[in-house]
């Protein structure tokens, strides 16, 4: 039998902590690695060498997802890592690997080879990456070509380490911190910029690509269209951070008591996100590689070389840079960014519906998929639930402090909360970005909910010893 803690000394890893980590040193590290990750993410300080200029242009919607900065060192983002969890979750949730996660030596097991997996992919990832066209080197030689793939894949590493980094040392996940950042980024840029779609500065009737600008220019030029087009994605974004915020609230609570001590206990509240937004990060993940590998994938016609075809789907360039799908199965896993615009102005037809109800399918679809596998491979489960809560004493009301009956009574809530969150989440991520909403619906909806999960987490560590506006911000002054 393979012994898998020895095979895990040998990897590049961080060693957890053997003290009990306060608040304000999880709050330093977390800023740590955000402020080495925002770094190796601007072209200033994480510039590859040997690149292309402007590489990646035609992904730029995909780097939101991925957490990725095209042309940078971190342009893998997050990538390895949660393709390595998709395709083991994949292989665990179809019996192909038939893992007991419950119990520690296979958990540790999956660990590892989870790890291994996104090493390999860092590799991986970054050949397909230059050799697919995505980041170009300057020169096709040989030695150029090696160099960009080895600074591609050391970047991947660090981001591995990075989240290691948050996950025993900071608060929350590296994966979500990376990717609430490139939202924030992003959204920022895009209301605020004072830059044309160009890149230059604007001059009349040439507008700022900035949409909080571009308003002030059209209400000052009383063009109604105009002010709707740049009215509409704000609106947009506010609506879609009140409904996240909303469901966030909605659960359900189970009473438990202490087996010994009568009189007292607790409300378990199992939230309709159950599993979080790991559901749609992973679906969104699946669906940025499909659009990113699609257009790597394609190459010009003869017919018109400004469309670029391939085995996904064909592509077109578009205003500002970066390509969007025509035609072909990326086509329709990808959401219509325009519709609510496109419905205002009398311009829906069949084939937008179409491409709306489609990529809604899957994104629930695959969302309620990874919730089910996510609970299983998690330790979520109403089994390990159920041990957990007989560790501590615990039991529920009118119940006999027994695993089997905790199990039974769980049984009722988890795996139905699993699908029905999965859904709810899958639902509101493709809805959201049908509205054209500002950072992408998906990316809103992840950030807000990985902000919500960051506020959590602190209201739930001890805040003896913690910065004052920490406290005040948390309401315990």
């Amino acid at each position: 039998m393979v012994d898998w803690s020895k095979i895990n000394k040998f990897l590049i890893t961080i060693e957890k902590p053997i003290y009990k980590v306060t608040v304000n040193k999880k709050l330093f590290w977390t800023g740590i690695v955000l402020a080495v990750y925002l770094l190796l993410s601007s072209q200033a300080f994480g510039h590859v060498y040997g690149v292309q200029p402007g590489a990646g242009q035609q992904f730029q919607s995909l780097q939101i997802l991925l957490g990725s900065s095209f042309g940078t060192l971190m342009t893998l983002g997050i990538g390895p890592i949660v393709t390595a969890s998709i395709i083991l979750q994949l292989l665990i949730g179809s019996k192909i690997l038939d893992w007991d996660m419950s119990d520690p030596e296979q958990k540790e097991k999956f660990e590892t080879i989870q790890k291994i997996a996104s090493l390999v992919l860092c590799f991986i990832e970054a050949i397909a990456f230059v050799v697919g066209g995505a980041v170009p080197p300057k020169s096709p030689d040989l030695f150029t070509t090696t160099i960009v793939v080895v600074q591609l894949a050391l970047g991947g590493i660090v981001v591995l380490l990075l989240d290691e980094i948050m996950s025993k040392w900071g608060i929350g996940s590296g994966i979500s911190l990376f990717i609430a950042a490139g939202v924030a980024n992003t959204m920022f840029i895009r209301l605020f910029t004072p830059f044309t779609m160009t890149g230059t500065l604007p001059t009349t009737g040439n507008p700022s690509a900035g949409i909080f600008w571009g308003l002030i220019y059209s209400m000052l030029n009383k063009e109604l269209n105009g002010i709707l087009i740049n009215l509409l994605p704000m609106i947009s974004t506010l609506v879609v951070f009140l409904m996240v915020i909303y469901a966030q609230g909605i659960s359900v609570d189970i009473p438990l008591t202490f087996a010994s001590l009568r009189g007292f206990g607790r409300r378990w509240s199992l939230k309709l996100f159950y599993t979080s937004n790991i559901p749609v990060i992973l679906t969104a993940a699946l669906l940025a590689n499909f659009q990113m590998f699609g257009g790597m994938m394609a190459k010009p016609t003869v017919e018109d070389p400004n469309i670029k075809c391939g085995l996904l789907g064909c592509f077109t360039g578009k205003q500002g840079g970066g390509t969007e799908s025509v035609s072909g199965v990326i086509y329709y896993l990808s959401a219509p960014r325009n519709l609510l615009l496109d419905a205002i102005g009398g311009l829906l037809t069949k084939q937008m519906l179409l491409r709306a109800l489609t990529y809604m399918a899957f994104m629930v679809g695959a969302s309620i998929i990874f919730s089910m596998f996510w609970v299983n491979t998690s330790g979520m489960d109403a089994e390990s639930v159920a041990d957990q809560l007989t560790s501590v004493g615990m039991q529920i009301p009118g119940y006999r402090s027994n695993t089997q009956i905790i199990k039974q009574v769980l049984n009722k809530y988890i795996p139905p909360l699993a699908i029905l969150g999965g859904a709810a989440i899958g639902l509101l991520a493709s809805f959201a970005d049908f509205t054209d909403a500002i950072g992408t619906g998906t990316g809103i909806l992840l950030t807000v909910t990985i902000i919500y999960s960051f506020y959590e987490q602190l209201k739930n560590e001890s805040l003896e010893g913690a910065h004052p506006i920490v406290r005040k911000l948390l309401g315990e002054e």
